[in-house]
């Protein structure tokens, strides 16, 4: 009721709203670094900074530099003849009310505060359901949420799997789920019953196209660069990669040479992220060893000869696996930890039928300069979005909306895209004071008038 009876609430409360979400990461940006630092077991603070705070706080300078553009009333043109006498069309973008925002413990702040931040800008209010997996970071969020914003308009709800899935129960005005598509599933079942509607932000497994004419030392170290951020525990981290046959031992050569540079050392590498929990620890484990019963090849990138037996830090040596099919569990399931099938192709057609046979993927990646492979690719592809001669970049564009699309998700945030998927697009049409039924012959009785009207009308 708080909501309905402030409309219209100003630009300038929207605004302050999302200067206090800024204020709140970039002045306690330390302590919840090292809070996610202490879910996970290690994670560095430089990479906390620059995967949760700064993509939060760069969309919200974003959204204050076009809110007032973005909530402008579009004029549209009016129905032909109503336009000639004095009809108005116009279409305004309204908040729709509570945006309820499920997020996920891989980059718990930055895609909590991401979605906030554009409901805010949508004129919205928002209650959070962070991760369980990440109880430190939940926590300290919901502390400093309620100590910047009043309770009517943001308030954090922690919790485990039972808390998560009465939140998924309630009448939101909008939800916003990031997690997988398997319990992506399972929300929107949730939302359906009070017709909630849904952006899911889920996963898949995104796809890298090495072309022939990529540069393999370049293409090499960014693709180890983005697969090992956060070890590998990234929505859109490189899922597999598709490598002509005949480059296939080079290239791996090189990109285990990367890593080496990258992370020379690995069990006492801050740089490097621990697996978040047990279990998900021993399923990376068990998809390596299935892949391995199955015929495949693992290399393990272990540049310093550590010895990892022990297992009781969680970290998880960067691993290449070579000769992998279909029959094998990584290449069934997002793999979510730094472990990289390579599959080689002959053809370009033959790999692009690969990707076409599986489910659309969140993000998919080219590298080489041949413009017309690369548009070859893009153009025979579905996926939610792209990133050439580079990985996961595309999310790191404010301009650009991101989303999936089928089992990878629905809807976008960021962009425009993000604040008219939290805005409720309403039609206003003003009548001019004519009596336009009359005029246009549409008003019973009808008769020779009306059909003369129609015949103009229903011309090709």
């Amino acid at each position: 009721m708080d909501f309905e009876a402030k409309r219209p609430e100003s630009l300038g409360v929207r605004a302050d709203r999302i200067r206090r979400a800024i204020a709140l990461l970039v002045d306690h940006g330390d302590e919840l670094a090292a809070a996610m630092s202490a879910d996970f077991g290690n994670r560095s603070r430089d990479l906390s900074m620059l995967t949760d705070m700064l993509p939060a706080v760069s969309l919200g300078k974003y959204c204050l530099k076009n809110l007032k553009r973005w909530t402008r009333p579009e004029r549209r043109k009016a129905t032909f003849p109503l336009g000639l006498i004095g009809g108005r069309a116009e279409v305004r973008h309204e908040p729709k009310g509570v945006v309820g925002v499920i997020s996920p413990w891989n980059f718990p702040v930055g895609l909590s505060f991401g979605p906030m931040i554009q409901a805010f800008a949508a004129g919205n209010r928002v209650m959070l359901k962070p991760s369980e997996f990440t109880e430190r970071t939940s926590g300290l969020m919901a502390d400093l949420v309620a100590r910047y914003f009043a309770p009517e308009e943001a308030a954090v709800v922690t919790g485990g799997p039972d808390v998560a899935a009465a939140f998924t129960t309630k009448p939101f005005d909008h939800l916003v789920f990031t997690g997988s598509t398997a319990t992506g599933r399972k929300v929107m079942e949730a939302a359906a019953s009070n017709l909630v509607p849904v952006t899911l932000e889920l996963g898949g497994k995104s796809p890298v196209f090495l072309g022939r004419s990529a540069d393999i030392k370049r293409a090499a170290e960014r693709i180890a660069i983005g697969k090992l951020m956060n070890a590998g525990q990234v929505c859109l981290a490189p899922d597999y990669l598709l490598v002509p046959e005949e480059r296939e031992e080079d290239f791996i050569a090189v990109l285990a040479g990367c890593v080496g540079a990258l992370y020379p050392t690995i069990l006492a590498n801050e740089d490097y992220t621990t697996i978040v929990n047990d279990q998900h620890f021993q399923r990376l484990e068990g998809l390596i060893a299935d892949a391995a019963a199955k015929g495949a090849e693992a290399i393990v990138v272990n540049p310093a000869e550590e010895d990892f037996s022990g297992g009781n830090d969680r970290k998880l040596p960067p691993t290449i696996l070579r000769n992998v099919n279909d029959d094998m569990e990584v290449m069934q399931q997002e793999i979510f930890g730094p472990v990289l099938p390579v599959m080689t192709y002959r053809s370009t057609d033959e790999a692009i039928a690969y990707v076409n046979a599986h489910d659309r993927p969140l993000g998919l990646y080219y590298f080489g300069e041949d413009r017309a492979e690369q548009e070859q690719v893009l153009a025979r592809t579905i996926s939610g979005g792209v990133t050439v001669n580079d990985v996961i970049l595309h999310i790191a564009q404010d301009d650009l909306p991101f989303g999936g699309i089928g089992p990878s998700g629905m809807g976008n945030y960021h962009g425009p895209e993000g604040f008219h998927a939290f805005s409720h697009t309403r039609a206003i049409y003003r009548q001019p004071r004519w009596d336009v039924a009359a005029l246009s012959g549409l008003k019973p009785p009808y008769g020779a008038a009306t059909r003369r009207a129609l015949k103009m009308l229903l011309r090709k």
